[in-house]
């Protein structure tokens, strides 16, 4: 059974300034989402699936559907503020999507296989694809035993300003034990470390963080849609809370209903917080083509 891709796509990138989803990195115009997509398709995924906004629905549609129909099975949702449960209102305020785990729920009609879900706009590399697709391909339906794909921390920084992560614990089987978000993580002096109520506390580079690069059985929707209730009855009338995947994955380690396995990887990380971390990702993947890790034209 060939697992599914769910990519991310739907968020405006307010510190990008742009689109960033859809903006062109490669030699040939590739965005990174291409990348991500080539490294799926030789990985062995079956289908991708996108979730993205009704705002960008029709460019996107020009941009990546029509170019991968013959590449692999393809298909999109939207993630809007009002696609809720029944009984539930959005507030008239609220403008903010619902956050990454809502926007894994939207998608839950086009998932029958094991899938893992990624952002749109981070670069994984080709081994992080190996490994999680060599994981699900042998992910029973029901299972409770998830995944995802670890990355050294200091290996997912950016230069152009601070990142956000989820830092792990694991156990000696490499099992997770939570995931923490760290806020505001950079590199200060040559020193790795975060903010948190105003202090700088230090951190070593050699943790484990979690990219939202995760791996699931199709069954876990189930608990999305539970969680996702519980989170509106209680922060839902918050104007700019929001609903994480994370949030899920801790809820089911801590309760007993689910482990997760980190498949470590020794992957370099890159992606597009800051405008000016655009010309970073052009030259890592011109340095990539010069090797022959990718074709100079990725769809040619």
């Amino acid at each position: 059974m060939k697992p599914t891709l769910l990519i991310l796509a739907a968020g405006m990138g307010s510190r990008y300034q742009g689109l960033k989803q859809m903006d062109t990195f490669g030699p040939s115009g590739e965005a990174i989402i291409d990348y991500s997509i080539y490294d799926a398709i030789r990985a062995g995924f079956g289908k991708i699936v996108f979730v993205i906004s009704k705002k960008i629905e029709a460019e996107f549609k020009e941009l990546f559907i029509d170019k991968l129909k013959d590449k692999i099975e393809i298909s999109y949702v939207l993630q809007e503020i009002d696609n809720l449960p029944d009984g539930f209102e959005v507030p008239a305020d609220r403008v903010k999507p619902w956050g990454t785990g809502h926007a894994v729920l939207v998608a839950a009609k086009e998932i029958d296989t094991p899938f893992a879900v990624i952002n749109a706009d981070d670069f994984y590399g080709q081994y992080s694809f190996k490994v999680l697709a060599d994981y699900l391909k042998e992910m029973d339906l029901e299972t409770t035993d998830y995944c995802m794909v670890g990355y050294r921390l200091e290996n997912t920084l950016s230069e152009h300003g601070s990142v956000s992560r989820g830092i792990c614990v694991t156990d000696r089987g490499d099992f997770l034990q939570s995931i923490t978000e760290r806020t505001k993580i950079n590199r200060l002096n040559g020193d790795i470390g975060f903010e948190e109520e105003g202090s700088r506390l230090p951190l070593t580079g050699n943790e484990v963080a979690s990219m939202n690069m995760m791996g699931f059985p199709p069954s876990v929707m189930e608990h999305y849609q539970s969680q996702f209730k519980d989170f509106l009855k209680e922060r839902g009338n918050e104007l700019k809370s929001e609903f994480y995947i994370p949030t899920v994955v801790n809820n089911l380690i801590h309760s007993g209903g689910a482990r997760m396995k980190v498949l470590n990887t020794p992957e370099k990380w890159f992606g597009v917080t800051y405008r000016d971390d655009k010309a970073i990702a052009v030259k890592k993947l011109e340095e990539l083509v010069k090797a022959g890790v990718y074709p100079a034209n990725l769809w040619g």
